[in-house]
């Protein structure tokens, strides 16, 4: 049995994971967010700004890619707010994480430059708005810790998976009830309208009464002020809660498998043009650097082998992706 509050988060990779983690989070901003710092945002940018480039031939034989490349940005629904995988820094209005160095390594794969981060718009999205941003063509794809599913796929395409997680329990650090799945009969349990969550917490504990909320940060406030006992959710964005609030606890283990998705429009031709993308940062590093730089500096420990593309029920390809297809090597890593 798991029990991971920020102390155990932090020392999962010993001293060095502690001494990243606060040098992250070494200075805030006016609103009292933390905002990165050091040598952890160095790597960051360094992950983000040195991976592959497209070639121009391959950008624009794709549709998507190149309406990407002529209005010089990406346009993604996400989130601001994941501590792991997307956060604006309030004093520069820049994301980071491992969601946002994805899509901003995307975004300079197909327009270029120096400077990654400043290609992405970021559009905030909810679980209930994922699939509808994409269908209305308010932004051109989704990061989202978005997990792959046939029913979504139904309505849109997925590139990946490129990243693998699995629900998890969420409490206040002194519940001494909860240690487990099987506590959750009879007990109201925080999860996203319109996420897995839902889904998951009535196969996996079908004696749980289920409480929706918009987001995350409802969910958070909900289990909080004790109107709901638990949080269930991804644990890759419960290990950004325990990572900043010695208030909150994870128990237990993962009780699913959720692999991400970069949520893409159904009628294109992003699908092919993302996971050779995908299996260029695989195979030159780029996807390992980003990790280490986010969910690496939590976690600690060596980097996961990334899933297989198309390896999962919704993510099939439409046509084979051609893994060395566009890519070549950037000439120099910005600082």
């Amino acid at each position: 049995m798991l029990t991971l509050t920020r102390r155990a988060a932090l020392g999962a990779s010993g001293a060095a994971a502690v001494a990243a983690v606060l040098a992250a989070c070494s200075d805030t901003g006016a609103d009292g967010n933390a905002v990165a710092s050091g040598d952890a945002s160095e790597a960051y940018k360094k992950a983000i700004n040195s991976g592959p480039l497209a070639d121009e031939d391959a950008v624009a034989a794709s549709t998507w890619a190149s309406a990407i490349k002529k209005t010089g940005k990406l346009k993604t629904g996400g989130t601001k707010t994941s501590l792991v995988f997307s956060q604006e820094n309030p004093t520069t209005g820049q994301l980071k994480g491992f969601d946002a160095g994805i899509s901003q390594a995307l975004a300079r794969y197909i327009i270029g430059g120096d400077d990654a981060a400043s290609l992405v718009e970021v559009v905030q999205a909810t679980s209930d708005t994922r699939e509808s941003f994409l269908e209305n063509k308010q932004v051109q794809a989704v990061f989202a810790t978005y997990t792959i599913t046939p029913e979504r796929a139904e309505k849109i395409s997925f590139a990946g998976p490129y990243y693998s997680s699995g629900q998890a329990i969420l409490v206040k650090a002194d519940n001494t009830e909860i240690k487990s799945l099987d506590d959750l009969a009879g007990v109201k349990v925080a999860v996203q309208s319109g996420s897995s969550s839902g889904p998951a917490l009535s196969e996996h504990a079908p004696k749980a009464e289920a409480v929706q909320f918009e987001d995350d940060g409802k969910c958070l406030a909900a289990l909080g002020s004790g109107h709901v006992q638990a949080y269930v959710v991804d644990q890759a964005l419960l290990l950004s809660h325990v990572a900043k609030d010695d208030s909150y606890k994870i128990v237990g283990e993962p009780f699913t498998e959720d692999p991400y998705g970069i949520g893409l429009p159904k009628d294109s031709d992003a699908q092919e043009f993302v996971n050779s993308f995908l299996t260029a940062i695989y195979e030159d590093g780029t996807w390992e650097k980003i990790w280490q730089a986010t969910i690496g500096e939590i976690t600690g420990g060596d980097a996961p082998k990334p899933p297989a593309l198309g390896s999962v029920p919704g993510s099939e390809t439409a046509a084979p992706a051609d893994p060395s297809a566009g890519a070549q090597d950037s000439a120099s890593p910005a600082s």
